[in-house]
């Protein structure tokens, strides 16, 4: 048997394909076609929604403003856990990260998850 502990931060490509807190939300289209990953009632003020399958996490700071980001943790890859308390969170090992500009709360993390654009149509969100 093989353990490893936390080391240095390396890269991180892409999400994974299935897991997460996500349904997958609604599927009708956003603007452009692109299809739409949730409604504005579907994420809670100063929370958020992890739509792993998407690739997406997708948070409210404040009432109307919304925001996306990468899922996946910047220490070591992991997939991040839940949102809660105005921190997307990690507990891989313990990283926390602002609901509001991805920034690092709490390490070993040192690098902020990486926005990704969102457009609002209506009531519905989806990936820029």
């Amino acid at each position: 048997m093989v353990l490893t502990a936390c080391g240095r931060e390396r890269p991180v490509a892409n999400a994974p394909e299935s897991g997460g807190s996500g349904d997958g939300g609604p599927t009708s289209g956003g603007e452009n076609g692109a299809p739409a990953l949730a409604t504005t009632g579907d994420i809670p003020v100063g929370g958020g929604k992890i739509l792993a399958q998407q690739g997406v996490v997708i948070t409210q700071p404040t009432a109307g403003e919304f925001k996306g980001f990468d899922p996946i943790c910047t220490h070591q890859g992991c997939p991040v856990s839940n949102v809660d308390g105005g921190t997307i969170n990690c507990t891989c090992h313990n990283s926390s990260f602002s609901i509001t500009d991805g920034s690092v709360q709490s390490g070993p993390a040192t690098r902020p998850l990486a926005e990704k654009q969102l457009r609002i149509s209506g009531e519905n969100i989806s990936l820029a």
